[in-house]
């Protein structure tokens, strides 16, 4: 006979098994650390028809996570707890030379019989549910079982490579999880994506993540990291606008947005600086970035160069929107073709060098990763504008399994390391700037002149006073 148990009383059971367990480990896990291991562990026992022990094998599980042991210690501790209240049950193993007598004596005993299959039954389960037995298959590439949740997202480009990264995947599948995602530019995913075939959007600015949210009906969201935004660009770049006055020179050099919006709002071209032997050529002097009506990075631009043209204040009211578009639409529109996405423009600036894009606008995390992968020539530079934006990379859970990814994401300290080494800024500050160093990128740990984007309604206005300009 199958051994069942209602809804209401698991439910109730693994309330408790999880109130203990934050209580266990509450120093050195937190409440959501708890909770995702919980609901990764609980996963393994879907669709299994015996429920009786499944609080106490997910109880087991958990702390096997959080603490670790091996398989035979838990094996046996579960064995202990389930037969352990019965003497004579715990003698089966212990005393063999007295296994007929005992067995023609327990024969008589019900209840010992009922305390003995019940242990049975729980090893058995362990053994499934620690991977000691079964024909689960692999999912190639992952190590997930062919029974892990697969969760798909959109997310913007910049992250791709973090979520195709194998390690991602392996830490992933240790929670019962595959994730499948499909790039798109943040300010499109926000705006023109169909959303509902999604359990996650995941776009790399605050104000996008707003849209997707007010347009989903969602409250929650996470951000388990960030970028500031930054420009790649050539040592003899710096050296020619450290001379025209624009750049700070440095280990880190430094941006002047102030003094580059009065120079490109007079036209200025890359020949008409003095002393320009190093890039004579005839096209305004213009920091390359993507289309600002599908990306967040050029949002993020437009932000920045929009505080500066409005006597460096944050912009509000319409007044103030239309002054700064007029100030900085051309930073857009003289540029030509431009991109939907932010991967587009930097791989052209490593792979094409200096002569079509010898300043692009980027995350921070970019240039840190393609260090990462040694993908940087000698001369590339990284440069931070001053002021500059903090990009707060957002996930927007649509559904329970976009938002159990939302959890890992931001709770699970291996895939925030992971995080750091694809060169973004987690929770732990030393985390990326041990990758920075450990790949000899001059970064800027803690930045000061960082500036907040504007409010929701405010940036969506500018961003379509800039769309009204192309036509």
């Amino acid at each position: 006979m199958l051994v069942t148990v209602d809804t209401g009383r698991e439910e109730k059971a693994l309330s408790q098994v999880r109130e203990r367990l934050v209580n266990a480990y509450g120093e050195t896990h937190s409440a959501d650390r708890v909770d995702a291991v919980v609901g990764a562990a609980r996963k393994r026992f879907e669709g299994h028809k015996i429920r009786e022990f499944v609080p106490i094998l997910v109880e087991r599980i958990v702390r096997r996570e959080l603490e670790p042991r091996t398989g035979d210690e838990v094996t046996e501790r579960i064995t202990a707890s389930v037969v352990g209240a019965n003497p004579d049950a715990g003698r089966i193993n212990s005393e063999p030379s007295q296994r007929n007598t005992d067995w023609r004596t327990l024969a008589r005993d019900k209840r010992v019989l009922g305390g003995l299959a019940a242990a049975i039954v729980v090893v058995l389960a362990v053994a499934v549910a620690l991977g000691t037995g079964g024909d689960s298959e692999t999912v190639p590439g992952t190590g997930a079982t062919s029974g892990a949740t697969t969760i798909r997202g959109v997310v913007g480009s910049e992250k791709s490579a973090f979520f195709e990264d194998p390690r991602v995947g392996e830490v992933l599948a240790r929670h019962g999880v595959k994730v499948e995602v499909d790039p798109a530019g943040s300010r499109q995913i926000a705006t023109t994506v169909d959303l509902a075939k999604y359990d996650f959007a995941f776009p790399s600015s605050a104000p996008a993540a707003e849209r997707i949210q007010r347009q989903s009906g969602v409250s929650g969201k996470y951000t388990p990291f960030s970028s500031p935004m930054a420009i790649a660009t050539f040592t003899p770049i710096v050296e020619l606008l450290t001379r025209a006055g624009i750049v700070t020179p440095g280990p880190v050099p430094t941006f002047d947005v102030e003094k580059f919006l009065a120079l490109a709002e007079r036209g200025v071209q890359w020949d008409q600086l003095a002393d320009n032997t190093v890039y004579p050529v005839r096209k305004n002097v213009l920091v390359s970035t993507t289309d600002p009506r599908t990306s967040s990075s050029a949002a993020m631009y437009l932000a920045a160069a929009a505080y500066v043209a409005n006597d460096n204040t944050i912009v509000r009211g319409t007044a103030a929107e239309e002054h700064a578009v007029s100030r900085v639409s051309r930073l857009f529109t003289r540029q030509g073709y431009t991109e939907n996405s932010s991967d587009g423009p930097f791989k052209e600036y490593l792979s094409s060098g200096m002569g079509p894009t010898p300043m692009v606008w980027i995350y921070e995390a970019q240039f840190v990763e393609a260090a990462a992968h040694g993908q940087l020539k000698p001369d590339m530079v990284l440069m931070y504008p001053s002021p500059t934006v903090l990009s707060q990379h957002t996930v927007v859970p649509l559904n329970d399994s976009g938002d159990r990814l939302g959890k890992l994401l931001t709770t699970d300290p291996d895939l925030q390391k992971l995080a750091a080494e694809h060169g973004f800024r987690t929770a732990d500050p030393t985390q990326f700037t041990q990758v920075a160093g450990r790949y000899q990128v001059p970064v800027t740990p803690q930045l000061i002149d960082v500036i907040d984007p504007p409010d929701y309604e405010t940036l969506e206005h500018l961003l379509d006073g800039v769309a009204k300009s192309y036509n």
